[in-house]
């Protein structure tokens, strides 16, 4: 839902708010949520918001959401769902997280949810300066995301590759011609860019932002948090 992808995010709509339905990426939401301590009267940004995964939850619990996304589509379909949750609480606008429409110092928690392994490491840097730029301080960001590698030598990132090529194979013909396409993005420079928990550590800390904690979990995820001095 950022930039540094091949992808048209605007035609990605409905697998976007399928996923977002799943059991494993709602209680996903909900560990962020958590850990960004999220409290009524709090202003919140949801980089990458897609659909609505984080935003509406955070609305919920009575934070004021300032919900980006690069795509027109996600957002018009975020708006709508407000709408319809009545919520006004929520503002939707179009944006990267490499250069927030937003002023400084104006949000006491940022929050991201599987949308950074979608750009370069550069683009992943610049979207941490500018979550620090737009923070209190005292502010936290709390974000989960694709976080491994695909070096050889680790044991974790051996075992998360095969997981999921064993996931495509049962799928039969049509994850054989998955993963031949992926192959094919990859050897372009065109797949996701997934980065590992030690590279998010001190990404982290390279942007300024201490008490960093960067968690694996048991699949290809991880949750990372900080805060702002």
């Amino acid at each position: 839902m950022l930039i540094g992808t091949d992808k048209n995010w605007d035609l990605h709509v409905v697998h976007a708010e399928e996923v977002a339905r799943s059991a494993g990426f709602r209680e996903l939401r909900d560990r962020i949520l958590d850990l960004a301590e999220v409290a009524p009267g709090q202003d919140l940004v949801d980089v990458g918001a897609g659909t609505g995964l984080l935003s509406l939850a955070a609305a919920e619990r009575g934070a004021n959401v300032w919900a980006i996304d690069i795509s027109p589509a996600m957002c018009d379909y975020l708006a709508t769902k407000a709408a319809s949750a009545g919520s006004e609480l929520i503002d939707v606008a179009v944006g990267s997280a490499v250069s927030l429409p937003l002023v400084d110092g104006c949000a006491d928690v940022v929050v991201s949810n599987y949308c950074f392994h979608h750009m370069s490491d550069d683009e992943k840097e610049r979207a941490l300066q500018e979550a620090a730029r737009v923070l209190r301080p005292g502010g936290r960001l709390v974000f989960a995301d694709m976080m491994f590698s695909l070096n050889p030598a680790r044991a974790r990132d051996r075992a998360v590759v095969a997981s999921k090529v064993r996931a495509m194979l049962r799928k039969g013909p049509a994850g054989v011609a998955r993963l031949t396409k992926n192959a094919l993005r990859l050897a372009s420079g065109r797949w996701e860019h997934p980065a590992p928990a030690a590279w998010w550590e001190d990404a982290l800390r390279r942007a300024g932002f201490v008490d960093v904690v960067v968690e694996s979990l048991d699949h290809e995820g991880g949750l990372a948090h900080g805060r702002k001095p």
